[in-house]
């Protein structure tokens, strides 16, 4: 039989209890993310909240409107010429043939815009607007006709006239231009386009 001094035991257990410890220690979460304790909300460090379950019906994308009635007709103007531009500029960009993810991104964004858009009465119109004819992202030219379509419907209830939406690359163009193709071959750098430095 193997006889083990009393020190070598000690000394066993303790290593064991360091190892479940320090196992412990790595397998928990990090210092920096905590719960709160009135919500059960999980947040970051930094503030950002780290969502466990990132399904539409828990993004908020479904809830009321938050910001109050603006008052100041000038700046309400302002707001609606800068928010039209910014929206036909991303669905003249939106891809041709968008993934699922960005389909889904694109429509989240409109329906977080209804809720957050800072003219109460606005946003309560456009909710009522996407309940009635839900965003179309199947590709840049059913977003962009859509919303088009949408603008003409505003355009309506406010008086003014209807917009053709054959015109939208003339009068929402961002001046953007489509992504440069990148040269390559011998000499190139086959990711950036850039010539590589030649030497030896």
């Amino acid at each position: 039989m193997l006889h083990i001094s009393r020190f070598s035991k000690s000394f066993i257990i303790l290593i064991f209890v360091l190892i479940l410890l320090s196992s412990l220690f790595v397998l928990r979460r990090p210092i920096s993310a905590y719960r709160d304790p009135w919500s059960g909300n999980i947040f970051g460090g930094g503030g950002v909240d780290i969502h466990e379950d990132d399904t539409l019906s828990n993004m908020g994308i479904d809830g009321g409107i938050i910001m109050g009635k603006l008052e100041n007709a000038t700046a309400k103007a302002a707001l609606g010429r800068a928010t039209w531009k910014l929206l036909h500029t991303m669905t003249l960009r939106f891809p041709e043939h968008p993934t699922e993810d960005e389909r889904l991104a694109l429509a989240s964004y409109f329906h977080l815009s209804a809720r957050l858009y800072p003219c109460g009465e606005c946003a309560a119109e456009f909710q009522a607007l996407l309940k009635k004819y839900p965003p179309q992202t199947s590709s840049r030219k059913a977003a962009s006709l859509w919303l088009c379509f949408l603008h003409n419907e505003v355009n309506e209830r406010l008086g003014k006239p209807e917009y053709n939406c054959a015109n939208l690359d003339g009068t929402y163009d961002c001046g953007c231009g489509d992504s440069p193709t990148v040269q390559k071959g011998p000499g190139v750098d086959n990711e950036t386009g850039i010539d590589l430095i030649r030497g030896g």
